[in-house]
């Protein structure tokens, strides 16, 4: 079968193959036929080895499609399901789910380390133990979460990630309150969904901060009442807030630079919610004083927060009721023959998610 790899860490293109095999089926597994597939930052991360990774893999975590075999033991799904990719499902005994904080269970990411995936050469893994960028892959049963008939493949994949990404981080994490100002920085397809969750929240003023102008553009659409480029945004907050800063500040590129930038707009009591997923050896200072004396909340956004599921099946309903836009977040449609072409419209900000139809 065909499927996207990168070969080594740092490489910046992918190389469309046609001798890979999905392994790994048996009890407790699907095998999922991949319909459609984003491509979300973090895939690029894992490319140049921002987020850890083994290599070679086969990118990709925000996919949809249908379930053509169900291994034994399997309950609840059968072949010709459709379903949705969840890359960080939860096991439901560890600690962090006893807590109901079910996004920050581990067992799912464990499978990383696992080859999802073989070619004549070796092993492939997929990442972050998925790997949709593929017209097949094996998956826990947990990873498949069925979807209603009336939901597209490519919303769906859209919801697998960057759309459940970007409302909870809103929604569950920062819970914004009605009649805040919110600032957010980085527009692309988890930004523009944090801004949406902002407006479902109540948001009086919503501030969109990025360099490419098309992505400010995009942004007005989707609900910000402003948008700027990084170096305005110290006048918005000067005029929105009077210097007092914003109650509510997202960073959505994962960098400490943004991160800084975002901690300095947020007024004394607010907000900084980090959504952005940055490098390890990528350090965020603060000083003790400031830390202590401006009282601000520092609450990193991990998958959106909250039951992932539960997530999902909120998005689809707030997508069918019209409160959410998520088609018009897909600006750009390959085939998986053109996955670098996807690489190169990301890399330019060009586009808000690309679609993989597969």
């Amino acid at each position: 079968m065909r499927a996207a790899v990168l070969h080594e860490i740092g490489q910046d293109k992918l190389e469309v193959l046609d001798d890979v095999e999905a392994v790994g089926f048996g009890p407790g597994k699907v095998r999922i036929r991949v319909r459609a597939t984003g491509l979300c930052h973090s895939d690029v991360s894992a490319m140049s080895g921002v987020l850890p990774q083994p290599a070679p893999f086969v990118p990709g975590h925000e996919g949809a499609g249908e379930i053509i075999d169900v291994g034994d033991g399997v309950t609840g799904l059968a072949q010709g399901d459709r379903v949705l990719l969840c890359w960080l499902p939860a096991c439901g005994t560890c600690p962090a789910c006893r807590r109901a904080q079910p996004h920050l269970c581990l067992a799912g990411l464990m499978n990383a380390g696992t080859p999802n995936f073989a070619r004549p050469g070796g092993d492939v893994f997929g990442f972050a133990g998925t790997g949709t960028f593929t017209e097949e892959v094996v998956v826990d049963a947990a990873c498949a979460v069925p979807i209603p008939d009336d939901v597209p493949f490519d919303i769906a994949a859209l919801i697998g990630c960057g759309v459940t990404t970007g409302l909870g981080a809103a929604i569950n994490t920062a819970r914004v309150q009605a009649g805040s100002c919110v600032a957010v920085i980085g527009c692309g397809g988890v930004g523009i969904s944090a801004i949406q969750g902002a407006r479902l929240q109540g948001a009086a003023q919503i501030v969109a901060v990025d360099p490419v102008a098309s992505r400010r553009e995009a942004a007005m659409r989707f609900g910000a009442t402003e948008a700027v480029p990084p170096e305005a945004l110290a006048d918005a907050s000067q005029r929105i807030t009077a210097g007092e800063g914003f109650d509510y500040v997202f960073e959505v590129v994962g960098r400490s630079a943004t991160a800084r930038t975002a901690y300095e707009t947020t007024r004394r009591g607010g907000t900084l919610c980090i959504v952005g997923a940055g490098a390890m050896d990528d350090h965020l200072r603060l000083n003790m004083f400031e830390l202590f004396f401006d009282e601000k909340r520092i609450l990193p956004s991990m998958y959106g927060g909250g039951d992932v599921p539960r997530s999902y099946e909120r998005a689809i309903a707030l997508w069918r009721a019209g409160r959410v836009d998520l088609q018009s977040l897909i600006t750009h449609r390959v085939p998986l023959a053109g996955i670098n072409d996807a690489l190169a419209q990301m890399r330019s900000g060009e586009a808000l998610r690309t679609c993989i139809e597969i």
